[in-house]
């Protein structure tokens, strides 16, 4: 696997880090998750569970070994400067300024380990006037103008569905990381990567900041090719209460749904801007949909080439024959489903390893790899600095 042969040390929590270093763990790197010594992971105890491991969990975990450690003591952090030598790269999440009062920052760790590939992922990051602020996805997504975007038919802004900091901060730190450790076999040095949760969301905004950078003005939602003013481009409630979606503007599929329904003349209309000139398809559309069922407008649509998909819940996705096919979702022995490795490379594909990490279970064995003797991890776990499962 692509990144087998590759250590790294997992300090953070929740979802941006763990699901980076998860993605990193399923294409066969060696991710020790370096948990505190009671608490532990807090999204080993958030949401459903099976055989009393969340799905939370076990959905950003599998495939890693856990160090319970205790980080407040200084034999604790010898033990983590002792990793770091062995190891490639270090992901934290802790709030800024945390890790140096901890003596594990960058300055201090690259001192020990100069090749290491070191990130931090903050909501605002290490620097600003924002960087001290308490604040998870939802607050950078307020402060960066996407929420703002995300509003319910009534006008008001609603929760989003998506974690998209989280998520889109896992994924950008990901790609700094792989760039870092590309350089690093030229330099021989490793980097360090501030990440700022915010910056990645706004980062992501390319394609709606066009009135806000030309006018300072904010987007009418309803003026917007992606934002709810194309008629083509929207969600459409059905005969027994369920949605749709049309999902593509180009005039061939304008001519594909418009022709078959008996209103070629409105196919014009579609290339209207975004917003009220289009109002008269959007109208005949949103009647149109709610004479027929979803499961009629499927049996409908299939083999004409419109850009058009049915709505589905969670349940109907895992179920989906596509996702299943892709492998995107599979089973484990237990029957326990797991979301599949999206990143696919056709010579070494991601090979995901189940099972997530009781707390501290590899404590001891990764301390006999940093070459700890037996009485002194024993020691160690006596006094409080190791913790084993």
């Amino acid at each position: 696997m692509k990144l087998e042969g590759l250590r790294v040390i997992d300090l953070s929590l929740y979802l941006p880090g763990p699901l980076m270093t998860q993605f990193m763990a399923d294409h066969g790197a060696e991710v020790i998750k370096v948990e505190s010594l009671h608490e532990g992971e807090p999204n080993r105890e958030i949401g459903a569970k099976r055989d009393g491991v969340s799905v939370y969990f076990a959905n950003t975990h599998r495939g890693k070994k856990s160090l319970a450690l205790n980080l407040k003591d200084p034999a604790g952090v010898e033990v983590l400067m002792r990793l770091a030598e062995k190891s490639d790269v270090l992901i934290e999440a802790f709030r800024p300024g945390v890790v140096d009062r901890l003596g594990i920052g960058y300055a201090q760790v690259a001192g020990r380990a100069p090749g290491i590939v070191y990130a931090s992922i903050a909501a605002f990051g290490q620097s600003g006037p924002y960087r001290d602020l308490a604040a998870h996805d939802l607050a950078t997504e307020a402060m960066t103008g996407v929420l703002s975007l995300n509003r319910g038919g009534d006008g008001r802004p609603a929760m989003p569905a998506l974690a998209n900091a989280d998520m889109l901060a896992s994924m950008m730190t990901l790609s700094g990381v792989l760039m870092a450790l590309v350089r690093r076999k030229e330099t021989g040095r490793g980097d360090y990567l501030d990440m700022a949760m915010a910056d990645c969301l706004l980062a992501c905004l390319a394609n709606n900041m066009g009135t806000a950078m030309t006018e300072r003005r904010q987007p009418v939602l309803a003026e917007e090719r992606a934002l709810g003013g194309n008629a083509l481009y929207g969600i459409y409630e059905t005969k027994d209460g369920d949605y749709v979606v049309l999902a593509g503007q180009e005039t061939k599929f304008a001519q594909n749904l418009l022709e078959p329904l008996g209103r070629p003349d409105l196919v014009d209309l579609c290339q209207l801007p975004p917003g009220r000139g289009q109002d008269p398809v959007r109208e005949f559309l949103a009647a149109t949909f709610r004479t027929k069922t979803k499961g009629e407008w499927v049996a409908w649509f299939k083999g004409r080439d419109v850009a058009f998909a049915p709505m589905r819940t969670l349940p109907e996705a895992l179920e989906d024959e596509h996702f299943k096919a892709r492998g995107m979702v599979l089973k484990d022995a237990r029957g326990w489903d797991h979301l599949g490795v999206p990143i696919r490379f056709e010579a070494e594909p991601g090979r995901p390893r189940f099972d997530p990490p009781a707390h501290g279970e590899h404590s001891a064995q990764i301390l006999r790899g940093l070459g700890y003797p037996e009485g002194e991890i024993g020691q160690l776990q006596s006094r409080g600095i190791i913790k084993g499962a």
